[in-house]
């Protein structure tokens, strides 16, 4: 897809806003909040889910500078909000609210630009930090690990639910390391930049649009894949009910073990 210049020009420019605007959200409100404060539940979000106060106050400063500047936004607090523009904000506000509002510094502000319905660049911004990771369909900075096997891999994952207890001690007990930050973005950021060699959620549907939109751009455009476990494609969408169970990983290789691993898939029987 060939972007036109004014569409570059307005996406840039959209991302680079309200990232500045997260980020001056986020030290304005550790500032002036306490924890107790910025934990409170404030609303039920868009997508179902309880929404905290330090949610609202950043997602708020987000909306205001995208829309400013000419996108429309898809949020998980305020949801779909339309100013009739070629280019939309797929935005996490806040990954890793309860790492934030606990003074935990893994948190991030993520987004992704959609225009004609296909991400085309996108922006993770580590709020306690400042640092920024950017890349388009075409260009990045970054390259993944290249691991290409479970068994040799660091994996970062979502903690395990009752529903996925099983698919989850599978991958784990298979790869050389396993973490769990509770930042799906930065993890996912580890992946782009080499750090690890996966992300996942392990079959739990926990994934919003928001929490994997960036990882599309950011980790295929450097080497990798990503992917969901049930082979449910990842796409724009303004419905927020919609979850995935992400698959961030180094490789296309590495990508599809995992899915077996957590489909429980015996991979040697079906090579035989």
């Amino acid at each position: 897809m060939t972007l036109t210049d004014s569409a570059r020009t307005a996406a840039d420019r959209a991302l680079s806003v309200a990232s500045d605007a997260a980020l001056v959200a986020y030290q304005d409100a550790i500032a002036t909040y306490s924890r107790e404060k910025l934990k409170s539940i404030a609303m039920e979000g868009a997508d179902g889910t309880p929404t905290m106060f330090i949610d609202i106050v950043i997602e708020d400063a987000i909306i205001a500078a995208a829309t400013a500047a000419g996108a429309n936004v898809l949020s998980e607090e305020r949801g779909w909000v339309d100013v009739g523009s070629a280019v939309t904000l797929v935005v996490d506000p806040v990954d890793g609210s309860a790492n934030a509002a606990a003074g935990i510094p893994l948190s991030c502000f993520s987004a992704a630009v959609v225009i004609d319905g296909e991400f085309t660049e996108a922006m993770t911004c580590w709020l306690h930090t400042g640092e920024r990771w950017w890349a388009s369909r075409a260009e990045s900075a970054f390259r993944t690990s290249g691991c290409t096997s479970l068994p040799e891999a660091a994996v970062s994952m979502l903690r395990p639910h009752d529903r996925n207890r099983d698919a989850w001690w599978r991958v784990a007990s298979t790869a050389t390391r396993i973490r769990i930050l509770s930042c799906s973005t930065l993890e996912s950021v580890f992946v782009a930049t080499g750090s690890t060699d996966a992300f996942l959620d392990a079959g739990s549907d926990t994934h919003r649009l928001m929490d994997i939109a960036a990882a599309v751009v950011l980790v295929e455009s450097s080497g990798g894949a990503v992917i969901d476990a049930f082979d449910r494609p990842i796409e724009f969408g303004t419905d927020l009910t919609k979850r995935w169970s992400g698959i961030v990983a180094a490789t296309p290789d590495l990508a599809h073990e995992l899915r077996d691993a957590v489909q429980g898939v015996d991979r040697l029987a079906v090579t035989l």
